[in-house]
Order: structure tokens, then C-alpha cells, then sequence
């Protein structure tokens, strides 16, 4: 249940609008393959693209409610709410019964039983829109960590809205205009909770809703991370996390089609398989496990201090101690190099990141696990809420007054920052993208809560948590969920549990660092069901490849570029930087920085083509 779309208009008749909205759904055809579906009222449409999760032969979508003839509410939405079947159970004891299986009725009785506030019932990650023809309102819904997406243009008369970019850009009102702040956004990766880079275009905030009337709309939070002593000893501490994950993963388990693990041998996705295999077991299952890995890697790889081993190893001790039904999906490095996975991963994510080959791996991989299973599991946040990434525990980045990821980037000879080095200097110094990156870091940090008193590493680690949670999330669902929703595969995260988030937010600095290693609550926690390789094993990112094919590939496309006089990004672009890559025949094989540098140019010339992008600078 994975693309929704539509457009409310207070002085238009949209019965007549079938065409516009069509096409706006025919954007999100890779988020459900499995199904659309329209409504039209007079001044509500909507339009859906079907993933199946829940009830395979019925449950379509949008769902409309009936007072007799008249129709009352429509809803539809993406994601999952995971304890459907409970509500479900409630609604009927209040007179409010559900014809189908699936988990958008329940979602929009919910709306008609509690209004509003039925979103605080609601676990999973989800987002929607329900239209109440009775008063004529319009409420957008978005999942407390925000994994599922949604977007809004205001109208004059009205709202335009979807689960991507893309959805929005194909409605006739809306130019894919970006000013500077929206290419500030992208340069820096700040991940403010509301920016979508599009001029006028915006993100509902994660836990929060949108009320849309003919008087105007507001926006309204229902859910937020809260400062609260803590008070568990170090042992309730460690049980409370780890019952709290395992709860939280067989909540994840439920669906009607079939779930896999994305295994990458770290302690995340390890403690994720564990706990799902021992939810499985006792019916006669076994988790269902995925970990990619490049061909030539072995060979090719040197350890380095970001990434001091191979996952392969670490996955194989997982599968062996878990009897885990297991696949290895082994990527070709010229995959990664295809001018056609590299544009569906730019058509997934609707603007360029400097992520390159993680961008087309991902993405490859999910292709291949979607042969087989239509939910995958997955690690992220853990390093959110336990403070695994490095970042957090070096000086110079936890105290840069940036976020800590901007901050990484700032090296010797790019001095705005991480994927500015082939951008031109008088461009960088209108746009002041650390400026910018520095700006949102502090709105960001205002809002962390904080327990009265709070002062030094306490007060710090918890502002860096923050920033995490929220901004940091956001680039990570932008990442993970589009990438996997381009192959119709719907991506569920465990440690995303707004209870588990909850806690883990207030632990103190003094618990979360007890042994001096990132992540010590969580390896404690599951000591006794990984592998002590596993447990022991130091925190290493997402592999890249190792493969000089692919530099070869990357430099080979940035002479193309050079020579092509139509190319919108020349005009972007520091010439002389450019060239300094090229005639250097080593630039591009080892540095993630000079890489990364590359990758933005040659997606911001993409995006700028297959976009329309107007740049009003």
C-alpha cells in the first residue's frame, strides 16, 4: 500500500480533473505495482497506487465510507499499521465494522470513531490523506519517525499533495523551480524535517498532521520525543531495550506476504534477525536473509578507519549461528556504472546526492531481493539512538555547531563543504551552503528537549541525538525508503518504534557510554543471540566498491559532460576543478570526498535534464 496522491480545490469541480490525477498516480506506479486506484468528489481527488501488504485478493484503495447513498470520508495512504487487526476488533465493539482485511479501512473508521486523534493508536509507519466530505476537510497524516513520505503544494483554493516529489511536479500548477535555499538543502544533506527542495513544495514534518479547509489549513504534532529522568538501573536498562526491539520486530513481521531481513553482519541488522528468527521459530518458520556484496571485493578491498572489514565474513557467522535461509546477492561492479540503474536511482530519490555507487547498490539490491519478498527489514536508526556513528564521538565534528555529518565533509581544499568541489567558487559564495547547514543545525537543536539543569556532554550528546532523529532520519528515509519503493519493495524499521525511540532518547551519556564503544547498551542487550564476532565487531557504514571499473566509469562520463555545450550543469560548474580530476588518473579510485564531488555533478546534470529544472538563484 505504498503511493498516494491528490489534490483538494474549494472552487473547482474535480469530478472533471480524472486525467490530472491519473497522471499524478501514474508517477508512483513503482511504489505499487500491485493495483490503482482513483476517487473523485467535487473538490477532493484522490489517487492511489497499490503495494499488497494486507488481505492479497481485496483491500484496493482509496476506500470510501457511506452514510446510505451520501459518502461521508475517503481515505487513502502508504505504509503499514501494523496493529490493524486490534483496532479493528475495537471499531467493531463501537458499531464501526470493516468490510475487508486490510489496514486502510481500519484507518479511515478509526479517522470516523476518533477523529483526528486516532493517529495516536496507530503503530508502523504509515502516511495518508482522509477527506471528511461532511465538513469538507482534508487531513494529511505522516508516521511519528516519518519512514513513509508525503508532500505538499499549497494553492491559492486549495492543497496538492503526494508520497513523492514526482507526484506533485505532474500536476500543471506546480514549476519545478529551486531557489537557494532548496540547492542548499541538497549540497549540504542537512535534512530539515520540512524543506523539499522544490519552491513552494514541502515536507509534513514526521508526527505530524495537516488540516486542509476552505478558511486556510494549519499544521498540528501529535507526536515528539519528551525529556524524562531516567531511572532503570544499568540491568532494567539493557532488558527494557531489548524487550522493547523484539516487540517492535514481530510487529513488523506482520503482513499477508513475504518479510526478509536486510542483513549487512553489523550489530543492527544482526540483533534484527536474531529477534525475528526467534519470533518465527516456534510456527515452524526461519528468517528469510539478504546481504549484498560486489564481485571482485575481496580481491579489491583495502580496510581503511571508516571501514576496517568486509560484511561478508560477519553475515556468513549470523547465517551460520541462526540456521538463517540466507542469500548473498552478488553485484557486478559495471552494474553500478549502468547509465539506467543510475537514473532510476535519480527518478527514485527526485533530487542528486553525493552517495553514487551506495545509491545504485542499494537500489540493485532491492531489485534482487524483491524477486522474493515484498517487506524487507532493515537496521536504520540504531545508530540514532545508541550514538553509533563516529561522528558523534570526534571532537571536531560533535563540536563543529554543525550537524556532525556537514561537518565530516569539511576537509582540506573544499571549503563549502562535502560534494561542493566541482562547483563554481562565485556560486558557492552566493549560496554559503555551511551557512546554511549552520542555520538549520541550530533551529534544529533549539527544539531538542532537554531535563531541567541538563549542561555539558549530557546536554550535548542529547542535542546530537536530536538532530538525528529528525534530520538526520530524513535523509536516511529518503535514502532507504525510495530506493526500495522503486522496485515495489516496502522497507519496515524496528528500531523506529516510537516506544523503543522514546526510551533510548532519555538514556544518559553516562549509561549510553558505559564501556567506551558506540553502541554498548545494544551489544549487551544481545550478547546472547549474535555471534561474539558480530557483537565485538567496530561500527563500519554501507560497503562501496572497491572496483577501479567504476572510477573509470565516473571519469569517462565527467569528460562527456565537459564536452557536451548543452549540458545545464556546465554553467555550475568550477572548470578548473573539473580538470584537475581528470588529469590526475588516481582521483577518483580511493577519495570519497574528490567521488562524492563527482557524483553531485553529474546527477545535478541529470536532475537539471530530466527534471525541467528552473534554477532561480
Amino acid at each position: 500500500m505504498s503511493g498516494v496522491t491528490g489534490w483538494v480545490d474549494f472552487h473547482r469541480d474535480l469530478t472533471r480533473e480524472r486525467g490530472t490525477v491519473l497522471a499524478m498516480a501514474a508517477t508512483l506506479a513503482h511504489r505499487g505495482p500491485d493495483g490503482e486506484g482513483v476517487w473523485l468528489d467535487r473538490h477532493a481527488a484522490l489517487g492511489h497506487r497499490r503495494l499488497t501488504v494486507y488481505d492479497t485478493a481485496g483491500a484496493g484503495q482509496p476506500v470510501v465510507a457511506r452514510d446510505g447513498d451520501r459518502v461521508i470520508a475517503a481515505a487513502a495512504h502508504s505504509g503499514s499499521i501494523v496493529n490493524h487487526a486490534q483496532l479493528r476488533q475495537e471499531l467493531a465493539a463501537r458499531g464501526h465494522a470493516c468490510t475487508v482485511a486490510g489496514d486502510t479501512e481500519v484507518l479511515l473508521r478509526a479517522f470516523l470513531a476518533w477523529g483526528p486523534d486516532c493517529v495516536n493508536r496507530f503503530e508502523g509507519t504509515f502516511a495518508g490523506a482522509v477527506w471528511d466530505a461532511r465538513t469538507e476537510e482534508l487531513w494529511l497524516i505522516r508516521d511519528r519517525l516519518g519512514v513513509e513520505p508525503m508532500f505538499y503544494y499549497p494553492t491559492r483554493d486549495g492543497v496538492i499533495f503526494g508520497s513523492e516529489l514526482k507526484a506533485i511536479l505532474a500536476h500543471p500548477l506546480v514549476e519545478a523551480a529551486v531557489d537557494a535555499e532548496g540547492l542548499c538543502e541538497i549540497l549540504t544533506y542537512s535534512g530539515t524535517p520540512t524543506q523539499a527542495f522544490f519552491r513552494g513544495v514541502h515536507r509534513l514534518r514526521a508526527g505530524h498532521l495537516m488540516r486542509v479547509r476552505a478558511q486556510g489549513s494549519n499544521i498540528q504534532c501529535y507526536w515528539k520525543v519528551t525529556a524524562a529522568p531516567h531511572t532503570d538501573d544499568f540491568d532494567t536498562t539493557v532488558t527494557t531495550i531489548r524487550e522493547l526491539l523484539a516487540q517492535s520486530v514481530a510487529r513488523n513481521l506482520d503482513a499477508d506476504v513475504p518479510v526478509c531481513v536486510l542483513l549487512s553482519g553489523g550489530l543492527d541488522s544482526s540483533a534484527i534477525a536474531a529477534l525475528a528468527d526467534r519470533t518465527l521459530r516456534p510456527s515452524g518458520g526461519r528468517v528469510r536473509t539478504f546481504t549484498v556484496d560486489f564481485r571482485g571485493h575481496q580481491e579489491n578491498f583495502k580496510p581503511n578507519a571508516t571501514r576496517p572489514t568486509r560484511d561478508t565474513p560477519y553475515a556468513t557467522d549470523v547465517v551460520n549461528h541462526l540456521d538463517a535461509d540466507h542469500t548473498f546477492v552478488l553485484l557486478d561492479p559495471q552494474e553500478m556504472a549502468d547509465p539506467v540503474a543510475r537514473a532510476a536511482v535519480l527518478r527514485a530519490k527526485d533530487f542528486p546526492t553525493p552517495l553514487g555507487d551506495m545509491n545504485t547498490s542499494l537500489y540493485l539490491l532491492a531489485r534482487a531481493v524483491q524477486q522474493s519478498a515484498s517487506i524487507a527489514l532493515t537496521g536504520e536508526a540504531a545508530d540514532s539512538l545508541f550514538h553509533g556513528v563516529g561522528w558523534n564521538r570526534t571532537p571536531r565534528e560533535a563540536n563543529s555547531g554543525t550537524f556532525p555529518w556537514v561537518a565530516r565533509g569539511i576537509v582540506p581544499g573544499v571549503p563549502h563543504g562535502f560534494s561542493c568541489g566541482m562547483l563554481d567558487p562565485g556560486l558557492l559564495d552566493l549560496l554559503d551552503p555551511l551557512a546554511y547547514a549552520q542555520r538549520q543545525f541550530q533551529s534544529s537543536i533549539a527544539e531538542a528537549p532537554h531535563l531541567p539543569g541538563s549542561s555539558g556532554a549530557e546536554r550535548q550528546m542529547r542535542e546530537l541525538c536530536y538532530v538525528h532523529l529528525t534530520n538526520f532520519m530524513e535523509n536516511q528515509n529518503a535514502h532507504t525508503e525510495r530506493l526500495f519503493k522503486a522496485v515495489g519493495l516496502q522497507v519496515r524499521m524496528p528500531y523506529c518504534d516510537h516506544r523503543l525511540v522514546q526510551y533510548a532518547y532519555n538514556l544518559p551519556w553516562g549509561l549510553q557510554n558505559f564501556d567506551g564503544r558506540e553502541k554498548g547498551l545494544l551489544r549487551t542487550a544481545m550478547r546472547d543471540v549474535l555471534p561474539a564476532s558480530v557483537i565485538e565487531r567496530q561500527k563500519t557504514p554501507y560497503p562501496v566498491t572497491a572496483d577501479a571499473g567504476y572510477a573509470a566509469a565516473l571519469r569517462a562520463e565527467l569528460v562527456q559532460l565537459l564536452d557536451d555545450s548543452a549540458a545545464p550543469v556546465n554553467r555550475l560548474l568550477n572548470r578548473a576543478a573539473v580538470k584537475a580530476v581528470l588529469d590526475d588518473p588516481d582521483s577518483l579510485r580511493g577519495g570519497w570526498v574528490q567521488r562524492g564531488d563527482v557524483e553531485m555533478a553529474l546527477q545535478l546534470n541529470a536532475w537539471l535534464c530530466n527534471y525541467h529544472v528552473r534554477l532561480a538563484l
